[in-house]
């Protein structure tokens, strides 16, 4: 296609342009005033001179004929997979493709659009962000329209029209039913943190549209999958519940509430948020029956802790020792036995007796007491010397009850290495002790052990011949444990290279408080991307498959593979978004895949009325749309209305593409001579008549 034009090159400045043919101009009219002769022809003359002048060049430019873009745009976000909403979008696409084709002067651009993740906040629909990078590298003047094809649930909505970057109709045809029916429930504040045994308190509310309101609702809580409460509320309204912090690190709190008949989904029927516990200081009672090599080693441990409160008595002076001197000249402090064992007692995380022997301080009773406060969720450590095998051992007192092992009387004075034992390989508190450590064939020798028999409880360290070493054992809702030695403290001074007792001792004082990475059997689920690592710690030889739950509902059997010892793993790749349940026997642990509660679940149901106020800024329009009711199409000119009843119109832009241009000047060389000269003669011929 070739087009024409003339355009101006002025050889001088058009100011002095001006100011030539103004003079000109002035003789001209002078002359015709004057009725000389030839002053028609001379103001033909000068004319001349003047276009002369301003360079006037005829040009001719070969231009293509392009075709008007049309943008389609198809929502293929996690909200399009409900209520058979993908079948209807790719039908009702393919028609709009087949009659846009069927128009010679547009070219169509298509473009499916997912869910937009972000892994740590939120999941939503970017159908915006689609519409450009889409028409990105074409001209706003050659775009006719855009088309998107969606449930109406887009969340990267523009303020203005005037952002697009196109001067073009936008429209919407929407997926689904008018008369969609959805019930939500929504966390509206939520801790993020909380300190172990506080109460922190949680908002929700329930919402529903399309349903008749049925009074009270069943709002189900589940507190790391078990079942906390049920509560009774009503649609709309703001409620609270209080939840005291079960323990340290990650717990999951989810919240269902009952499903309606007919709803479209019941996947934002659930909604979840975590809370990560935190643990106040924690309270230790140390009580050393002696000063002894080994006491500093647990007071230097406890006290480099920062979270640690300390409460450290050393019986310097017990009862029987008669030597005379006045109780007012005494500058020791007395042993608060009632306040601590008795009133105070559950006060205290942990109790640690390291070579403590009856001597008259702790009456039987509290011993009693003490076996109690273990039974009822208390931690006790008993660090044995010398004493616990002889007569006034703690072990002939109410606490032998709880205990892991008893004194057999027998107290081995030699040389051994501590070693783990076959329980212990995979128990997590000696499991890889020697990480980071000397191996232990080379950890430093101990020269004394405490005889016992094997108790009720796990033996996971021996000492010479395997008698144990270390035992530990639940009971009840507390834990004890019993470390048949007093030489410890070898390994904190590095002797012959030393020993983890750092490690050790953390692990145990973690174990005995319950810390859920430390206990025997233990179920976790970890998310990477939207791959699930399932790991059970167990003491078992083989744990048994892992059933996981999808947020959708479907069950799948894994097989966990023994990777370590007392480790078992499996792997899931998930396919949809959201909260993964997974159980073993008794254990259960959730995680969630993408966000919790994102944007992209909140609202599901289907509507135009989120788009149509910018869609009407562009001359578009959102209309609802079924798979034998898809509008037609219409080119529209510039000016005319891009939308009407059951048709949507798409602006042909009549955009062409610049191939060449060919310019020819009209007063350049001897054409151009040649017409001023002719000029001049004509002139100065008729004047000399």
């Amino acid at each position: 296609m070739n087009t024409f034009n003339i355009t101006f090159a002025p050889q001088l400045p058009l100011w002095m342009i001006a100011a030539i043919a103004v003079l000109c101009a002035l003789f001209v009219v002078w002359g015709i005033i004057r009725s000389l002769r030839g002053a028609w022809l001379r103001g033909v003359a000068w004319a001349l001179i003047t276009l002369a002048l301003l360079n006037p060049s005829f040009v001719s430019e070969d231009r293509e004929q392009l075709k008007s873009v049309v943008a389609i745009i198809v929502d293929k976000s996690s909200s399009q997979k409900l209520d058979d909403r993908e079948r209807q979008t790719d039908e009702i696409r393919k028609n709009i493709v087949e009659r846009i084709q069927q128009l010679s002067n547009f070219e169509v651009r298509e473009l499916e659009v997912g869910d937009q993740i972000s892994t740590t906040t939120d999941i939503s629909t970017a159908l915006f962000n689609g519409l450009k990078s889409t028409l990105q590298d074409v001209p706003p003047e050659q775009v006719g329209g855009a088309i998107f094809i969606t449930d109406g649930q887009v969340h990267d909505i523009p303020k203005s029209a005037e952002t697009l970057g196109m001067k073009a109709p936008l429209h919407a045809l929407i997926i689904g039913n008018e008369n969609e029916r959805d019930r939500r429930i929504t966390i509206t504040n939520a801790p993020r943190f909380g300190v172990v045994g506080d109460t922190i308190t949680m908002t929700f509310r329930v919402d529903q549209r399309g349903i008749e309101d049925t009074g009270a609702l069943a709002v189900t809580i589940l507190v790391d999958g078990e079942e906390f409460s049920i509560e009774e509320v009503y649609a709309g309204d703001e409620n609270e519940f209080d939840l005291e912090v079960p323990h340290g690190g990650k717990t999951i709190i989810e919240l269902r509430v009952e499903e309606a008949p007919g709803e479209i989904s019941t996947i934002n029927n659930r909604a979840y948020s975590t809370l990560n516990g935190i643990r106040e200081n924690l309270r230790v009672l140390l009580v050393s029956g002696e000063p002894h090599a080994g006491e500093r080693t647990w007071r230097n441990l406890l006290k480099s802790d920062a979270s640690v409160d300390l409460v450290h008595f050393t019986i310097l002076r017990p009862p029987e020792k008669q030597d005379g001197t006045p109780i007012n000249q005494l500058s020791l402090i007395a042993f608060p036995t009632r306040e601590l064992f008795v009133e105070k007692i559950d006060e205290f995380d942990l109790i640690i007796f390291d070579r403590y022997s009856r001597r008259g301080v702790l009456p039987t009773l509290y011993f009693d007491n003490i076996a109690r406060y273990v039974e009822d969720g208390g931690a006790v450590l008993v660090a044995a010397g010398p004493e616990f095998a002889e007569r006034g051992s703690i072990a002939q007192t109410p606490l032998q009850r709880v205990l892991p092992a008893l004194p057999n009387g027998q107290i081995a004075e030699k040389a051994y290495r501590p070693a783990i034992s076959q329980l212990g390989e995979k128990h997590p508190v000696t499991r890889n002790l020697n990480t980071n450590s000397p191996n232990p064939a080379k950890w430093s020798p101990w020269f004394r052990s405490i005889g016992a028999d094997e108790g009720t409880g796990d033996t996971i360290m021996v000492a010479a011949d395997n008698a144990p070493l270390l035992s530990l054992k639940r009971v009840g809702e507390g834990r004890i444990a019993l470390l048949l030695s007093d030489q410890i403290w070898l390994w904190a001074r590095g002797f012959q290279g030393g020993g983890p007792h750092v490690k050790l001792l953390r692990r145990l004082a973690h174990w005995l408080m319950k810390e859920p990475e430390l206990s025997e059997e233990y179920l976790t689920a970890e998310t990477r991307g939207k791959n699930i690592l399932i790991r059970r710690q167990s003491l078992n030889s083989q744990p048994g498959n892992i059933t996981l739950t999808t947020p959708s509902g479907k069950k799948i059997e894994l097989t966990t593979k023994n990777v370590k010892p007392g480790i078992f793993e499996a792997e899931y790749d998930a396919e949809e978004l959201g909260l993964y349940q997974v159980e073993n026997e008794d254990l259960r642990a959730l995680t969630h895949v993408g966000p919790a509660n994102p944007r992209e679940f909140a609202e599901i149901l289907s509507t135009p009325d989120l788009l149509a106020p910018l869609l009407a800024q562009t001359g578009g329009s959102a209309v609802r749309v079924a798979i034998n009711d898809t509008p037609r199409i219409i080119p529209v000119g510039a000016t005319s209305t891009t939308s009407g009843n059951g048709w949507i119109g798409l602006r042909n832009t009549n955009a062409t593409l610049l191939r060449g241009v060919n310019t020819l000047p009209l007063f350049s060389g001897l054409l151009g001579l040649a017409i001023l000269l002719m000029a001049m003669a004509g002139m100065w011929a008729r004047e000399g008549r």
